[in-house]
């Protein structure tokens, strides 16, 4: 057993996904479809609130991401891949109604830093060199595509000796 002090998203999405599709091709016959069933409003990345996300896969396995940051700058986003996980953070425009005489009749718009926050894009089965970053109108999308070829991770085998039977 691992002693992790996180929990190992990848695995369970790809056991959620596989029950998933186990529970659709069952009721295949039924003309069952899981996405009439609110399978479209999952949300697997519910610890970051802000900024707002979309987070989905083409059926060519590509994992997009949708970052919503208007009045942010491209200069302003930092986004790298660290180990197994994409991070995202981002330093908050600088705002020039800060004043103590401005009165505000409605204040939804608020900017704020944006901590270093990590999403779950393992390396074996993306290919993570030819990533896309794309800003465009307030909203940063990030494509990852598939491997063709999903690499193991290399290993060594270790021989177990029975000194029991020397």
């Amino acid at each position: 057993m691992h002693n992790r002090d996180y929990l190992d998203l990848g695995q369970v999405l790809d056991q959620i996904f596989k029950a998933t599709e186990e529970l659709s091709n069952s009721f295949g016959g039924f003309g069952f479809d899981p996405r009439k069933y609110g399978g479209d409003n999952r949300n697997y990345y519910s610890m970051y609130p802000f900024p707002p996300a979309n987070i989905y896969m083409h059926s060519d396995r590509s994992m997009v991401f949708e970052f919503a940051l208007a009045g942010y700058r491209d200069s302003d986003v930092s986004l790298q891949f660290n180990g197994e996980y994409m991070s995202l953070s981002a330093k908050a425009p600088e705002q020039n109604c800060e004043d103590e005489e401005v009165i505000f009749f409605n204040r939804r718009l608020k900017f704020k830093d944006i901590p270093e926050q990590k999403y779950f894009v393992p390396e074996d089965k993306f290919d993570r060199e030819n990533a896309k970053a794309v800003f465009k109108s307030g909203i940063l999308k990030v494509t990852v595509p598939s491997r063709d070829e999903i690499r193991q991770p290399g290993g060594v085998k270790i021989d177990i000796v029975n000194e029991d039977e020397k």
